[in-house]
């Protein structure tokens, strides 16, 4: 095994006085691990959706892409800023001068260990590790924040095992611990998406799919997905409403966040119930309808237009609560079927790699900025 550095590079956002975010790449020292501790070296980490509200500290990033960005050279590779509006500032004051690692999750290789056996069992093994700051070389983590991965599965394949696969899983565990039998889902091309799909049909799950495109719904269908409905057609009221009558979905978890699209959801939802009832019923149908924002995709505010009688209810959705509700035992479940299946049902797909370095230019953060359904990157921190 190739001998430890004393320091390594890793990227952190800063939140600047003048109301900007600026990121940058800092040489830091590489940690000793302590007892329960392991080092890893990071081989890779993607870029999610989730990343980006401590990357950029609430930025618009619609802007990004009409040069919002503006990068200089600094003691270690470019610095890259942007503006912050005044209420996105005002959120994150408390981060002003304060340089934040970032990167949620990111796979590699324990490079060395505590004393305990957990953390000495893991050295030399390929990991995957969650805990944020992994847009970094060298990572310190308990033993219990990394997933051994299976003999032949690579840091790149790793690199996602937690938020996307937990994510999928967490939403079916939701939907069956409130009593729901079938789910609706947004954005549903991506990759969490597509892996939500796979676990669905694989668990006999009906899931009912919403797009933005058409070749994002012929993207699903082509990988086995029975309901697949276009929200940018003509008919996406009518088509959604037939494909809750048909699985029986009462429960949406929506990656998008703002305008009509949950409203919309709910709406359908209340005419698949009704369509299936007899009789005038004067506050709706008594079934509960659930949506769950779990995303931004859109930043305007979300529209609630009530039209679906009073038996619903939205609210947020977020990974970590989940897991802590449903007690380790269940979380471990969960992680080792991602272990399992991190090549199949919970792999990932890049639309390109980049480096530290490159991963602060204009260019890529005009990319991965703008959340785009199949725009993916995975930062390669040792290249």
């Amino acid at each position: 095994m190739s001998q430890i550095p004393s320091s390594a590079f890793q990227v952190m956002s800063t939140v600047t006085a003048d109301s900007r975010v600026e990121l940058a790449i800092h040489e830091v020292p590489v940690p000793v691990p302590g007892p329960a501790e392991v080092l890893v070296r990071i081989e890779a980490a993607p870029i999610n959706p989730s990343d980006l509200g401590m990357l950029f500290a609430g930025a618009d990033l619609s802007k990004l892409a009409s040069g919002g960005v503006t990068v200089t050279g600094g003691t270690f590779g470019p610095v890259a800023s942007v503006d912050l509006g005044p209420g996105a500032f005002r959120a994150v004051s408390a981060r002003v001068g304060v340089p934040t690692p970032v990167g949620n999750e990111g796979g590699g290789v324990v490079v060395a260990a505590g004393d305990s056996p957990e953390a000495q069992a893991l050295i030399g093994r390929t990991v995957g590790a969650l805990g944020g700051g992994m847009y970094t070389q060298y990572r310190c983590l308990p033993a219990s924040a990394v997933l051994a991965l299976p003999d032949g599965v690579t840091p790149a394949q790793g690199a996602a095992c937690f938020v996307n696969p937990l994510t999928a899983l967490g939403m079916v565990g939701t939907m069956r611990s409130e009593g729901h039998t079938a789910l609706v889902h947004t954005a549903a091309a991506s990759n969490l998406g597509q892996m939500l799909n796979r676990v669905c049909l694989a668990d006999g799950i009906g899931l009912v799919n919403i797009v933005r495109r058409p070749e994002q719904a012929e993207l699903l269908r082509s990988q086995g997905a029975e309901f697949v409905c276009d929200s940018s057609a003509a008919s996406f009221e009518a088509d959604l409403t037939a494909a809750l009558q048909a699985t029986g979905a009462t429960i949406g978890f929506d990656a998008t966040g703002g305008g009509l699209l949950a409203s919309q959801i709910l709406v359908c939802m209340e005419a698949a119930v009704l369509a299936n009832s007899s009789g005038y019923q004067r506050y709706g149908s008594s079934v509960h309808k659930q949506v769950y924002l779990y995303g931004g995709l859109d930043r305007s505010p979300t529209v609630i237009d009530r039209r679906f009688g009073m038996a619903w209810g939205v609210g947020g959705w977020l990974l970590t609560p989940f897991l802590i509700n449903v007690g380790a035992e269940e979380a471990n479940r969960l992680r080792a079927r991602v272990a399992s299946e991190i090549t199949t049902t919970f792999a990932s797909a890049y639309t390109d790699q980049v480096s530290l370095a490159d991963m602060l230019t204009a260019e890529s953060i005009g990319v991965y900025g703008r959340q785009a359904t199949g725009l993916k990157y995975l930062v390669t921190p040792q290249a």
